[in-house]
């Protein structure tokens, strides 16, 4: 399921090439991934609440 809201996700930012994806765990079977202006385009980065 991450992967296809990843890739769901880098379909929405390519037209714009300004947004990476941020992925963010807020627990080990909770996560949620969004566009990001502080993640650089074409990447994917990860972050971990505690």
């Amino acid at each position: 399921m991450l992967d296809d809201a990843e890739a769901t996700l880098r379909q929405v930012a390519t037209p714009h090439c300004y947004s990476g994806i941020l992925v963010t765990r807020h627990n080990p079977s909770r996560y949620t991934l969004a566009l990001s202006d502080t993640v650089p385009y074409g990447e994917t980065r990860e972050q971990i609440l505690s």
